[in-house]
């Protein structure tokens, strides 16, 4: 297969993270399977990144982790040398956002940008102003704005061997992810104590306020255990190890990589109905999607009635990164003939 991508990834994480940076964790999975693919794969991301295909960095740290480097710097350096090079490619993939829409116009190399949410209403202006000759993928059908044209919906996917499932329901509940209000951290804490169940507690602190006043007084290492951010080589085994995970956001969120991360490990999954949980829980089958912290209590009761070899399943179905990346290719392919928007 004769094609030339350039894939941008953030750099305010590393390319895979090393712990948090869920844009940086997709654009890692789809750029080793592209390269498995046999694609012709150059990733922009930061120099300590990993990747099998050829790597360019202009950034040698990611800003989040190194505070001497200037973010609004980095980024403009980052975005210019992939247009600046944009005649060596068939197609740049963005990951970053609604920036490099910016530098779009100037190259006639096509640029296709998965939207990995929208940070606020106030940055459609630019998607819709590159709306006529530009590409966007939605991550879910839920994340679509009505103001803007896609090409496709491509759902996450997650390698599996990072995964291993786990057929023994846990003992514990589990939140896994930023701790953040909008993240339902508190509401994870009043679910497990109403259900006289230890909660786990996983994730970098986003704000520290919040934690504080919300979260830490509960953390006594028994009935609430809080075990600091979580990298790859433990994430599993917190996954695979609960009795379900507990999502209960106040957002509508574009996608969730941990509930999929978790359900791959046999893990069940009560969110409350919000964003894309629908599209990614099926509702008695991989999970409960509840409206309330009483109907999240009473799912909890209820738990152990789902089977986590069909949680494994469904993600073996759906969310591998061997399909999204098939997924991505073909919307290349639809890019390079000159197809434009999704039929649906």
């Amino acid at each position: 297969m004769s094609m030339r991508i350039a894939v941008l990834s953030p750099i305010s994480w590393r390319t895979p993270p090393l712990h948090y940076g869920p844009w940086e964790s997709v654009v890692s999975l789809l750029t080793e399977e592209l390269v498995q693919m046999g694609l012709d794969v150059t990733l922009f991301a930061t120099g300590d990144s990993q990747t099998s295909g050829r790597l360019v960095a202009v950034c040698p740290h990611p800003y989040s982790e190194d505070l001497s480097i200037d973010p609004k710097v980095a980024e403009c350096l980052h975005i210019a040398e992939i247009f600046e090079r944009a005649a060596e490619f068939d197609i740049i993939h963005n990951n970053f956002d609604f920036l490099p829409l910016t530098y779009s116009g100037l190259v006639e190399t096509p640029v296709l940008t998965t939207i990995h949410g929208f940070s606020s209403s106030k940055i459609i202006p630019v998607y819709k102003k590159y709306n006529a000759r530009s590409h966007y993928v939605a991550i879910s059908e839920s994340d679509k704005s009505a103001e803007l044209d896609y090409i496709a919906t491509i759902h996450h996917g997650i390698d599996l061997a990072q995964f291993p499932f786990s057929g023994t329901a846990g003992e514990y509940l589990l939140f896994f992810g930023r701790i953040h209000p909008h993240k339902g951290v508190r509401e994870a804490i009043r679910v497990a104590q109403s259900a006289g169940i230890k909660l786990v507690i996983a994730g970098i602190i986003q704000d520290q306020d919040y934690f504080a006043r919300e979260v830490e007084p509960h953390i006594d290492g028994t009935s609430v255990e809080y075990l600091g951010s979580v990298g790859p080589d433990r994430r599993a085994d917190v996954l695979g190890g609960a009795l379900a995970l507990l999502h209960l956001i106040s957002f509508d969120e574009p996608f969730g990589l941990s509930l999929v991360e978790s359900m791959a490990c046999g893990t069940p999954v009560v969110a409350f109905n919000r964003g894309s949980m629908p599209e990614l829980i099926r509702h008695g089958v991989t999970g409960y999607i509840v409206d309330d912290i009483e109907s999240a209590i009473n799912a909890v009761a209820e738990i152990r009635s789902i089977d986590r070899s069909e949680c494994r399943a469904d993600v073996e179905h759906r969310f591998t990164s061997t399909r999204m990346a098939r997924d991505y290719v073909r919307v290349y392919q639809e890019i390079l003939n000159g197809e434009t928007r999704d039929d649906q």
